[in-house]
């Protein structure tokens, strides 16, 4: 029987590597910080309709720490490669600082 799905243990995340090493770190870490931030808030709303009741819901403090489960999802997803939306984040912020660096520096020279 040919199956289309892997078993689980043998799907790993592994870490995507940017385009190219991050030159500037800190632009990095504010860009994967941005699509954590990101991912968090799509998975609060995902789980926004779950139930916390039954027999084997979490009451009423369950919600406190789905926040902090969906949290913890984002920042996990996010270093292991996310969506790509920290790759196009840094590109933009690498962008801007260069566009300012050259901005400044021309109008030292006149």
């Amino acid at each position: 029987m040919v199956g289309i799905a892997q078993p689980v243990n043998t799907v790993a995340a592994a870490p995507i590597e940017a385009a190219a090493a991050p030159k500037d770190p800190a632009a990095w870490q504010a860009a994967e910080s941005f699509e954590a931030m990101f991912l968090y808030q799509v998975f609060d709303a995902m789980s926004a309709g779950l139930s916390t009741g039954g027999p084997f819901g979490g009451g009423p403090a369950e919600g406190s720490f789905r926040a902090m489960l969906n949290e913890k999802y984002a920042a996990a997803v996010s270093r292991a490669g996310g969506v790509g939306i920290a790759d196009n984040i840094y590109r933009e912020i690498v962008r801007l600082q260069e566009a300012r660096y050259d901005g400044a520096t021309s109008d030292d020279t006149e």
